[in-house]
């Protein structure tokens, strides 16, 4: 695993890339509610995926200024706008990067992140593969629902009854390949025994499909 730097304007974010050999794929992780690239969840999720062969990176949306903010005031991780256009940062940074310029890309959501990721699919058409989203809220993509073309897998815990509705009223407005899967008795974040395991297994399987394939 290698530590990064990415340039989002002005601001520089911190990142972990982990490229396994034979890699064709790079999936990008977006964050949600005050979390970052060292979450524990995510880096679970990553290392399922680097061993499916997939590569992956694990970055902070938010500087460490910004992060001690939303601590306070919460608002930055609703800032959708904000986090999708550092996910695009991130992203056109990778295409410009020689050891994954290669590579397809995926992006995987969390929470707000997930509303950002769609974001920043529909703003990226041509560069993104497939979506996954992991207790994610994709209603706060609002408008750009419609755009997003690739390939969308909305993961939800079978307990977390209000995000399963907005997951399906924004189902609703995509118009691309969409399926929702029910994780039975997890909570949002999938806590319970076995409940990220299976997360992990249901986005490697289908980012391996969509975009890992040789």
């Amino acid at each position: 695993m290698d530590e990064v730097h990415i340039q989002a304007g002005p601001t520089i974010l911190a990142g972990n890339l982990s490229i396994p050999d034979g890699a064709v794929a790079l999936v990008l992780f977006a964050h949600g509610s005050g979390s970052s690239r060292h979450s524990p969840r995510n880096q679970f999720v990553a290392r399922t995926l680097n061993d499916a062969g997939l590569a992956t990176l694990l970055f902070d949306l938010l500087t460490p200024e910004e992060e001690l903010i939303d601590e306070r005031t919460r608002q930055l991780r609703f800032n959708i706008g904000l986090l999708a256009e550092r996910l695009v940062h991130a992203t056109n940074w990778a295409t410009q990067q020689e050891q994954t310029r290669d590579l397809r890309i995926g992006y995987f959501g969390s929470s707000t992140g997930g509303g950002a990721a769609l974001v920043a699919a529909a703003e990226l058409l041509r560069d993104v593969g497939a979506v996954v989203s992991r207790g994610g809220r994709p209603d706060l993509a609002g408008e750009a629902l419609p755009k997003v073309q690739a390939p969308t897998l909305l993961i939800i815990g079978g307990e977390d009854h209000v995000v399963i509705e907005l997951n399906e009223q924004a189902r609703a407005q995509m118009r691309c390949e969409v399926k929702i899967e029910i994780i039975p008795g997890a909570t949002h974040l999938f806590e319970e025994p076995g409940a990220l395991e299976k997360v992990a297994q249901l986005a490697s399987d289908w980012f391996v499909d969509r975009i890992g394939m040789k």
